[in-house]
């Protein structure tokens, strides 16, 4: 999910979790960037500036690689005062509040921060206060617990933790000496004392964590890491854990394998000055999740408009749209269903694709195994039920199919206000044609409505209509596709009943009256549809046409497939010339609704039909090549 363009596309399993208040932040020195202070790195060297020295080969040696905490402990050493460099970080970290959107980021992740319970848990490695500033110009009700006094991080927890720290407005020598920087200070936190090796321990166990504001060599992500990395070596499983990232224009495979490298989930942005896709990203994130329902509608309405097709990578409309009408609460998929115009119906091939796994089922209400299944895959508009909606269980099966939920009726409903879209004819058929109760009943209550709008001639009402819908109104070909698709005479995928097994049972009992019902249902006329050729050649040209082979190809065929090699041996043996009689009723039967079909499809009439193409001749010639099953019913 992009919120903003050329932002980056966080993954809907990161956002299912933080719907669900299982996720954590945890704020690095980056989100301070918009109040112009530094990142560790600027720190450290800001510390040497400031205290006059200059870096000797050691303290150089590991300013080179990223030891920024032993650079500092190396300055604390030479100084022979750990109070005098902490100090010196007060005047450091004064932040420029004038600044452009200085605290914006902050008020940001507060807003993400708050569960819906209303509790806020948050961590920062950060020694500043600008958390604190925006807590006390806002008013704002929030907590805060500072290093080494931690909290639990369980279900009670509730305020900011500054896990390393928190510079006080008039920091005692004490509070400095709390402060951890140095990498005697992280020895003592992760190593020794423990004291936050066991909070992060307990915190990645129970949340998502999710690191915004973090550099991909930053020595305070590697300690985070490791401490994951050694409740996993006993064997103690934890969610993922996400990161906000950067990369260069070539480099981005290299960043990303570097972040997998630690067991980290990268969430990566093109890098820009000052890092402002990161903020505008964290920003909508928080204005969408604070409005709630009202943020996902107003996505919906804005990539409605867009369209599908103007979706890229940069901006990615397809995205945003899917993670919004999927919502359960189901009113952003309401407000797609009745937005006006009716959304263009190339949305349907994306609400098609199957691009959620095993870990996006519960966003959708339904429990998972606890064991992850790879092979699943599934789209928006063909998913797993919550069992609420799922039919039971039976070795008997009674005829009763799940239920839609209200973002699958509400795309039922956007539908059917494309009745005059033979795309739609086509996609329903190529899934198998056979609607759903629910669906069945929307169309038919639309096209009675759509006739009783016809029947009253207000032509006020009907452009109306057209302007809110305007593929709404099917032209009558478009209607007699609907009639067969309602009827059930579209044939459906799987709908293929197994004729040697009735051959087998046949030769062993004869012709039974269940065995010729069977041969019945089995020569019924079912019609297959697929995309007219002209619409092949002329595909930017608009359909306009009113005869149905203009808008779809079509053929009749039988529900069994590939009748004549089926029954040929068969057709030769003295027990089907005698059981044929028995079978005149049945096979004219079939035969007469075979013509009739054609009439309704337009090929047929009084005076000619399509067997004088398929059957040119009346007995046995090479020119019945038997292409067409239908013509069965005339051989037998």
């Amino acid at each position: 999910m992009q919120f903003v363009k050329n932002g980056p596309d966080i993954p809907e399993t990161l956002l299912q979790a933080h719907e669900d208040g299982r996720v954590v932040f945890f704020c690095g020195a980056g989100v301070s960037y918009p109040a112009g202070l530094p990142g560790f790195g600027g720190l450290v060297d800001e510390l040497y500036r400031e205290l006059g020295e200059t870096p000797d080969h050691v303290q150089a040696a590991a300013l080179k690689a990223f030891q920024y905490d032993t650079a500092v402990g190396l300055l604390e050493a030479r100084i022979g005062s750990r109070e005098t460099v902490r100090r010196a970080m007060v005047d450091i970290l004064l932040p420029d509040l004038a600044a452009k959107d200085a605290t914006t980021t902050h008020e940001a992740l507060l807003t993400l921060a708050r569960t819906k319970g209303g509790a806020t848990r948050l961590i920062t490695t950060n020694f500043d206060r600008l958390f604190q500033h925006v807590i006390d110009r806002d008013k704002l009700s929030v907590g805060h617990f500072a290093a080494p006094l931690l909290p639990v991080p369980k279900s009670r927890w509730d305020g900011i933790v500054y896990i390393h720290g928190l510079l006080t407005e008039a920091p005692t020598a004490h509070e400095l000496d709390q402060l951890v920087i140095s990498s005697g200070d992280f020895g003592l936190a992760y190593l020794t004392e423990r004291w936050a090796a066991r909070f992060v321990g307990e915190l990645f166990r129970n949340y998502v964590v999710c690191f915004v504001g973090y550099s991909l060599n930053d020595p305070v992500l590697r300690y985070m890491t490791d401490a994951l990395a050694a409740d996993r070596l006993r064997g103690e499983a934890s969610p993922e854990m996400f990161a906000f990232g950067s990369y260069k224009r070539t480099n981005e495979e290299q960043i990303s394998n570097e972040w997998r490298a630690k067991n980290v989930v990268p969430i990566l942005y093109k890098e820009s000055v000052g890092h402002s896709n990161l903020h505008k990203t964290i920003r909508s994130w928080a204005n969408t999740y604070r409005d709630g329902v009202r943020g996902k509608e107003r996505i919906v309405v804005d990539c409605a408009l867009a369209g599908p097709l103007s979706s890229t990578k940069q901006d990615d409309f397809v995205g945003r749209m899917l993670w919004a009408i999927s919502d359960q609460q189901g009113s952003a998929a309401k407000r797609f269903a009745e937005h006006t115009p009716a959304p263009t119906l190339d949305w349907l091939q994306h609400f098609c694709e199957d691009r959620y796994r095993h870990t996006d089922l519960p966003r959708f209400g339904v429990e998972p195994d606890r064991r992850p299944n790879p092979k699943l895959k599934f789209s928006l508009t063909r998913r797993p039920s919550p069992y609420s909606l799922a039919p039971l269980m039976s070795i008997v099966h009674d005829g009763a199919a799940g239920q839609m939920d209200g973002v699958m009726s509400y795309i039922a409903q956007w539908l059917t206000r494309h009745l005059d879209d033979p795309a739609l004819v086509l996609w329903l058929a190529s899934l198998g044609g056979q609607l759903g109760e629910s669906f069945a009943w929307m169309v038919e209550r639309q096209l009675e409505a759509i006739a009783k709008l016809e029947q009253a001639e207000n032509v006020d009402e009907i452009n109306r209509f057209k302007a809110q819908s305007p593929n709404g109104i099917p032209r009558a070909a478009m209607r007699t596709l609907w009639r067969l698709l309602l009827a059930g005479r579209i044939k459906a995928r799987g709908q293929n009943f197994d004729v040697y097994q009735w051959m087998a049972q046949f030769h062993r009992d004869g012709l039974t009256t269940s065995l010729r019902l069977r041969l019945r249902d089995l020569l019924t006329p079912r019609v297959t549809l697929r995309k007219s050729l002209r619409d092949m050649r002329d595909s930017f040209e608009p359909r306009q046409g009113e005869a149905l082979k203009e808008l779809v190809d079509w053929d009749v065929v039988l529900v069994m497939d590939h009748a004549h090699s089926s029954l040929t041996e068969l057709r030769q043996t003295p027990q089907w010339k005698v059981a044929l009689p028995l079978m005149l009723h049945d096979v004219h039967g079939a035969l007469r609704d075979t013509l009739d079909l054609m009439r309704e499809l337009g090929e047929a009439d009084d005076r000619s039909d399509l067997g004088m193409w398929h059957m040119p001749s009346v007995s046995p010639h090479w020119q019945n090549r038997g292409f067409n099953d239908w013509t069965l019913l005339i051989e037998s």
